[in-house]
């Protein structure tokens, strides 16, 4: 009896504040209000609904209900009895529903993303668009099947191990139920029959097969994927099965020469990115991110922060096909809240569970660094709580995955010589030198500086950027103005700067594209940050976005700046 998926997005009524109307998944109630500012949009409760009809079960066979994402905090009833809760508004959970199931159901989820003190992020510069923004999926197993209760992962782990022109993967699988044998395959390199152990309940198995030539993940240039399958096997038939997508490479930080890939020196000229569109919000389809990734390759960069939380597994599915390095991240973020504590680790949890292994695709080659936190001093002092919420989060991360570094983006208020910033393996520093204060030189001397004084760190630039309205033209552009013309001073600055500090591990832009802020009203625009390169709605790219394009792409084009200054009294 094989894994059936369905996807349920379509017939769900939609209740705010007592009105109802019929609406189709993905879905936020803030794809309007969450965009106008300042924090003018609605947070609070609202609930979903839908009719869900038994399906035919044979055998004991089990159904679960899979959540991609919920902002920020859901509550899953079946015919009106409880199932389950979950916090945190950025990853996938699940719920199986078997045991609650009639011939006919009512699903029901309360989605809330009122204020509160406990659940992250709560103080941000973005909309916390609330609802039901990605997919949801009706899953029936067999009743020995791959866990999928595990906060969200798929059952399946894979860690290639590179030995020169060879490499070792090795898997680990986690199932319920009987499994009479787990047998694992490479694509046109073997297979292999795992070594099983029983422990409450759980079964684990362990095993590994040799890649003899290996073909490397190597970035942009080759983001070649080798193809594995597990299946398992229950008195004598195949019950359950995984095919995931893994690669092969190996990376490293230096603190003098910054990242290497496979071996050779790999500068990663990268980009952020926020996850919503102009009146879309949050409820994005595939091809919007597939649009958002090829206007990333189009600029020629080669690295993504997604900041500031765990985005669209298929988005990671896309950074792997593409061969971009990833920072993913948890919305630790701007306030520290002692309340707080548990829904990091549960994020960081999930985030690495579910981005190690995805969800049927499993591929997270692309991610290096796990982001513990963004700002976090912005609005409060380094206290001792503080310091041991990211020393449990450091720990976490290096518990459950020993191949990759954890990373923190500091407010450029920290001191340099912060205990904070020890914590995490590798930094990264947001700094602001000529928009928000100051002039675009102390960018180089602070990166001078600290490499002066702290040389044996791992640094990076996390976030650097200007705001910049395109109808905004000048002929004496300067800090502040919000013209497109200063932001391509800037950025023509910063180009510069990062280009010749050879160190610095990675740089991310501010941002790739224009994304909701609901407390901004500045420049021209409400509820917007504008520091994108290209704008909210994707349809404009800013004159700075052809400046990295001219520096990081070997794509010949002419692109002539300033062509919007048409009114030019002078």
């Amino acid at each position: 009896m094989a894994r059936i998926i369905e996807k349920i997005n379509e017939g769900w009524d939609f209740e705010k504040q007592g009105e109802i109307i019929d609406i189709n998944l993905p879905h936020t109630w803030n794809a309007q209000d969450g965009q106008t500012g300042p924090d003018m949009y609605y947070r609070g409760i609202c609930t979903y609904r839908r009719q869900l009809k038994k399906p035919y079960l044979a055998g004991g066979q089990q159904v679960y209900i899979e959540f991609r994402g919920v902002n920020s905090s859901a509550v899953v009833r079946m015919n009106g009895k409880e199932l389950t809760r979950h916090d945190g508004g950025y990853s996938t959970f699940r719920v199986n529903v078997t045991d609650a199931l009639k011939d006919e159901n009512m699903l029901e989820v309360l989605v809330d993303n009122a204020p509160n003190d406990r659940v992250y992020p709560q103080r941000a510069d973005f909309t916390f668009y609330g609802g039901i923004y990605r997919d949801v999926y009706l899953i029936v197993t067999d009743p020995s099947h791959f866990d999928l209760d595990y906060y969200g992962g798929n059952g399946v782990r894979i860690t290639p191990e590179i030995d020169g022109e060879n490499a070792v993967v090795h898997f680990e699988t986690y199932s319920v139920g009987e499994a009479e044998k787990i047998v694992v395959s490479v694509a046109g390199a073997g297979e292999t029959e795992l070594t099983l152990e029983t422990i409450d309940g759980k079964t684990y198995g362990k095993g590994s097969v040799a890649l003899r030539g290996v073909h490397r993940w190597d970035g942009l240039e080759d983001p070649y994927l080798y193809e594995a399958t597990a299946v398992l096997y229950r008195d004598g038939m195949a019950v359950d099965a995984v095919t995931d997508c893994f690669g092969c490479r190996e990376f490293r930080f230096d603190a003098k020469e910054g990242f290497f890939l496979n071996g050779r020196r790999y500068p990663l000229h990268g980009v952020s990115r926020h996850q919503d569109r102009l009146g879309v919000g949050n409820a994005l389809t595939r091809e919007m991110h597939e649009e958002d990734m090829d206007i990333i390759l189009s600029m020629g960069a080669n690295s993504i922060r997604l900041a500031h939380y765990q985005h669209d597994q298929y988005f990671y599915d896309l950074a792997d096909e593409a061969g971009m390095v990833v920072w993913a991240e948890i919305p630790y973020i701007t306030q520290h809240m002692e309340n707080g504590r548990q829904n990091t680790l549960d994020q960081m949890r999930e985030l690495i569970t579910q981005c190690f292994n995805h969800p049927f695709q499993n591929r997270l080659l692309s991610i290096v660094c796990w982001g513990l936190s963004n700002e976090i001093t912005a609005s409060g002092n380094v206290t001792g709580d503080l310091m041991e919420n990211h020393r449990l989060l450091n720990e976490l991360c290096h518990q459950m995955d020993e191949t990759r570094q954890t990373t923190m983006a500091h407010v450029f208020m920290l001191e340099t010589d912060s205990p904070l910033i020890d914590i995490a393996d590798i930094g990264s520093y947001n700094l602001y030198f000529g928009w928000y204060l100051g002039e675009l030189s102390q960018n180089d001397s602070f990166f001078d500086e600290y490499h002066d004084r702290f040389p044996n760190r791992s640094i990076g630039f996390s976030e650097y950027g200007a705001d910049a309205n395109p109808k905004y033209q000048s002929a004496a552009p300067e800090r502040g103005d919000y013209s497109e013309s200063y932001q391509c001073i800037y950025h023509e600055h910063l180009l510069d700067c990062i280009e010749n500090r050879p160190y610095l591990w990675a740089t991310h832009v501010w941002n790739m594209f224009d994304f909701a802020a609901d407390g901004r009203d500045e420049g021209g625009a409400h509820g917007l940050n504008q520091k994108g390169l290209v704008t909210i709605d994707r349809k404009l790219k800013k004159d700075a976005f052809y400046l990295y394009k001219a520096a990081w792409s070997s794509e010949p084009f002419i692109h002539l700046c300033g062509s919007r200054y048409v009114d030019r009294s002078e």
